[in-house]
């Protein structure tokens, strides 16, 4: 089973690293896990929507560059399906049984994500109506991705 995170933008705060670190070292025993940045495009107050569409476009093509062609694709979307940490858990383990061996999930940049991404997705998931800095929700998708495994295995960890 091999996971990926596509998500766009570096991680400057060090307390974002450590936790990012400490997950990706859990997870080692579950999947092979690989995180791929993409560069941000700057953004600056009152954007046009062209100028925002033009950022999306662009950010879009970097993302979809990283995604393999035989891959499951899930976006990290406030408008995706809302899941528990067992539904989740499930949903990753239906995945597997169906033959998806490669998930990619990915995690837009502040403006969010393009529509080619989006259309390119297999799913999409949402964690809460609320939204996240996108350096934060990769520590949390971590986690529950982590959470998952360890629910799939009957381990404790999620009570």
């Amino acid at each position: 089973m091999k996971t990926t995170i596509v998500c766009v933008g570096k991680i400057k705060e060090k307390f974002y690293r450590d936790g990012i670190a400490e997950y990706s070292k859990r997870l080692s025993k579950y999947t092979t896990l690989n995180i791929v940045e993409v560069s941000d495009e700057k953004t600056k107050e009152n954007l046009t929507d062209n100028e925002k569409d033009k950022i999306l476009e662009t950010e879009g093509e970097r993302i979809l560059s990283k995604i393999p062609e035989s891959s499951f694709v899930i976006t990290l979307d406030i408008k995706g399906k809302k899941y528990d940490s067992v539904e989740f858990s499930n949903f990753i383990e239906s995945q597997m049984n169906q033959g998806n061996s490669h998930l990619v999930f990915v995690i837009g940049g502040s403006l969010g994500l393009s529509k080619d991404v989006k259309q390119r997705a297999n799913a999409s998931i949402s964690f809460s109506d609320m939204t996240f800095p996108h350096q934060l929700m990769r520590v949390i998708l971590l986690e529950q991705i982590y959470r998952g495994f360890r629910i799939m295995r009957n381990e404790p960890y999620h009570k």
